[in-house]
């Protein structure tokens, strides 16, 4: 097997049953892909499921839920091939999205991941939120894309068909060297979900590997499979982790005015969800920040070195200031 298309799945299987079969169908030309579906203590029928309709799949279990860190840290553990594909179970795949992926793995040794265009199911001729088409941060760790910033999603007419090299590739549809995804030691366990694939690819970047979108490579995300947009939890996690994230890997000297920019403008946020009367999302995001506090002896303070495609300025600022530039094309980026 060269290429282990693995689904951390979750209570997925209506995803399952809609998308698997075309993922198949996808793959039947391309015998060395196989697709590998670890089951996340699954309580939705899931596993009978596979195992009635699905035979020829390789299952792996866990007895419980270990989030999407823990999951995939653990299921590839145990799978060996040249590449591993993560692909959320609520993807539908286009019927050549694969090989252009496997096309710049191959011609491009520099390249540690990659990721293919994701649009949304819903409104196919729009970008979707989770990467779009290729992730970057800004100065304070806030993360964005080509074709949607923060609130902003940009309708898809082919201008960021170029493939490039970006900061992040999004979880829901990423594909990493085996060797590189070993020698990183995996996800950050600690992560458990949100934000897990920026800290990822952020150290492979440490590393001198790059991280590329391929467009040429299409699937289409369902998102908020597991957790809808407005879910305090969803927010905990995104905040708490973009702090540790900053944390690890931010060189020492731009460390400590970044966070604490960083948490200024937590705050500002804090206190808008509290005038809006949302007070379990005020909540959320102070949890998150006690919790960084808390957590953050935890993780090793080590030298880094600066790394490319972050931008110089912030996103937010910039998107409420210049309500008429809110394209990624409208960014003075690189």
């Amino acid at each position: 097997m060269t290429t282990a298309i693995v689904i951390l799945n979750w209570n997925g299987k209506a995803f399952l049953k809609a998308f698997l079969s075309p993922l198949l169908d996808s793959i039947a030309a391309t015998p060395e892909a196989k697709v590998v579906v670890a089951d996340n203590g699954s309580t939705d029928d899931s596993v009978p499921f596979l195992r009635e309709h699905y035979p020829q799949l390789r299952l792996i279990l866990f007895p419980q839920n270990l989030g999407y860190t823990g999951g995939y840290n653990q299921a590839l553990a145990q799978i060996q091939a040249k590449y591993f594909i993560l692909l959320n179970s609520d993807i539908r795949v286009d019927p050549h999205w694969l090989e252009p992926l496997i096309a710049c793995m191959e011609s491009n040794p520099e390249a540690g991941m990659c990721m293919p265009k994701i649009r949304s199911l819903s409104q196919p001729h729009y970008f979707e939120y989770a990467g779009a088409c290729g992730g970057f941060i800004d100065r304070l760790g806030y993360p964005f894309c080509r074709g949607r910033i923060l609130s902003h999603i940009e309708q898809d007419y082919g201008q960021y068909d170029t493939p490039m090299e970006i900061f992040w590739a999004s979880g829901a549809c990423l594909m990493i060297r085996a060797n590189l995804f070993h020698e990183l030691g995996g996800f950050d366990g600690r992560f458990f979900a949100h934000q897990e694939e920026i800290d990822l690819c952020w150290r492979a970047k440490i590393k001198g590997h790059q991280v590329w979108v391929i467009p040429q490579s299409t699937v289409f995300h369902v998102g908020g499979g597991s957790l809808p947009n407005d879910s305090p939890g969803k927010l905990y996690l995104n905040y708490r982790n973009n702090l540790w994230m900053l944390y690890k890997n931010l060189p020492q000297k731009r460390r400590f005015i970044t966070l604490f920019s960083r948490m200024l403008m937590d705050g500002l946020s804090a206190f808008f969800y509290l005038i809006q009367a949302k007070p379990a999302l005020f909540y959320a995001v102070l949890k998150a920040h006690l919790h960084f506090w808390k957590g953050r002896k935890q993780f090793q303070r080590h030298t880094t070195k600066p790394v490319g495609h972050i931008w110089h300025k912030s996103i937010v600022w910039h998107f409420f200031l210049h309500r008429k530039k809110r394209t990624f094309g409208q960014l003075t980026f690189l």
